[in-house]
């Protein structure tokens, strides 16, 4: 429930960016920017909820996360200038960061392995199914009220999670012995996660192939609606597609656990992915219609659906003890290692199709080099 929290504030607000731009007096643009403040926020954030809730525990962070990110939507609903906006948003990021963060590292407390990666899968699918379900939640009730109503559910839903969590979960969660040490030490534990060679490993494959999949996200309306010309009710079925390929291969996932280890499923799938992109790339040069495209693109985002919840499970494998601080570099990484890359896409686009694949091409490849050596260098590590 909690890891809805992001996927909501991010999608479920998008029906609504016409009618934001009326009352504020702004372009589409401008309430862009709403968007952008929030994602940078939610990636830089989390540095600091980490090493924070490594000090003072999950609950407290997460908890407090909460609590901000529900004051916050409520003040953007009152927003009536782009800056006080602008500012809310920001604010609801830190918010969101906090929640962000404590959830896998909560997971790395209480499970580890393969049955990390099992959990961090059940995560994943309702990372997967949120962002398809945001908009038509959004929809509805812009269809009953104004865009204003979106961010007061927000605010209800993160409240009600605050209680919920606090009478259910809070007091099922043995107690977890925390870190009393100076500030100024937690902020260099993120020396220690710098120089795990394994770890960084795995951080730096997700950022890779979340890089990938928000490129495509970034384009995926000027690929399908401008580039071949399909309806919007096509391009929302191709886009649904994805969100299908990645719910079934995280199912997939799931089973593949029982027999094999996370580590080595992930590497099979990071390969299998850049073999779609190569399919991507020469269907692109070779100007093949829409279907051809669309099926090496669903191929490609499908198998996040195993390779998110793999990825996580070996990153914070390696720091039971500051798996705040883990997840928080992961977290930041992905999400500011994306976010550069999907603006530098943007640069280079320049209205044709075959630059934007051969930057998700690049990302892959970059993720399935690290995702090679993935299992020997577990092995060395644990023999360290």
């Amino acid at each position: 429930m909690t890891v809805a929290l992001g996927p909501l504030a991010l999608d479920a607000y998008l029906p609504a960016f016409p009618e934001i731009a009326d009352e504020l007096g702004i372009g589409h643009g401008g309430v862009g920017l709403t968007l952008s403040a929030y994602v940078g926020a939610l990636g830089l954030a989390q540095l600091l909820g980490g090493p924070l809730s490594d000090r003072y525990g999950r609950q407290q962070v997460l908890f407090a996360g909460l609590i901000v990110f529900a004051l916050a939507a409520f003040m953007v609903a009152q927003a009536d200038t782009l800056p006080g906006m602008l500012g809310w948003r920001i604010v609801q990021g830190i918010g969101g960061a906090f929640c962000a963060v404590s959830v896998p590292a909560i997971v790395r407390d209480q499970t580890s392995g393969q049955d990390a990666a099992r959990l961090f899968g059940l995560i994943g699918l309702v990372m997967f199914i949120a962002p398809a379900a945001a908009p038509s939640i959004g929809s509805a009730l812009l269809y009953f009220s104004e865009w204003h109503a979106i961010f007061l559910m927000l605010a209800g839903y993160a409240a009600l999670l605050a209680v919920v969590l606090h009478y259910v979960l809070f007091r099922r969660l043995p107690p977890r012995q925390t870190e009393h040490t100076p500030i100024s030490t937690l902020v260099t534990n993120y020396g220690l996660v710098l120089r795990h060679r394994v770890t960084m490993r795995f951080v730096g494959l997700q950022a890779l192939c979340f890089s990938a999949m928000l490129v495509f996200i970034t384009h995926a309306s000027f690929i399908y609606q401008e580039w071949f010309g399909l309806s919007n009710a096509m391009f929302s079925a191709l886009f649904a597609a994805n969100i299908v390929a990645m719910a079934s291969l995280n199912l997939l996932n799931r089973r593949l656990l029982n027999k094999y280890e996370s580590v080595r499923i992930l590497r099979i799938c990071v390969f299998l992915q850049a073999i779609a992109v190569s399919a991507l790339v020469i269907s692109a040069w070779a100007g093949a219609p829409y279907w051809v495209i669309a099926a090496c693109i669903i191929a490609a985002v499908g198998f996040m659906g195993a390779i998110v919840p793999n990825n996580m499970a070996n990153a914070l494998e390696f720091f039971p003890h500051l798996g705040g601080t883990a997840a928080a570099m992961l977290g930041a990484a992905q999400f500011t290692v994306a976010g550069a890359i999907s603006a530098l896409s943007a640069t280079l686009a320049g209205g044709t199709l075959l630059p934007v694949v051969l930057v998700m091409a690049v990302c892959v490849y970059g993720a399935a080099i690290l995702a090679a050596g993935g299992p020997a260098a577990i092995e060395r590590q644990s023999r360290a």
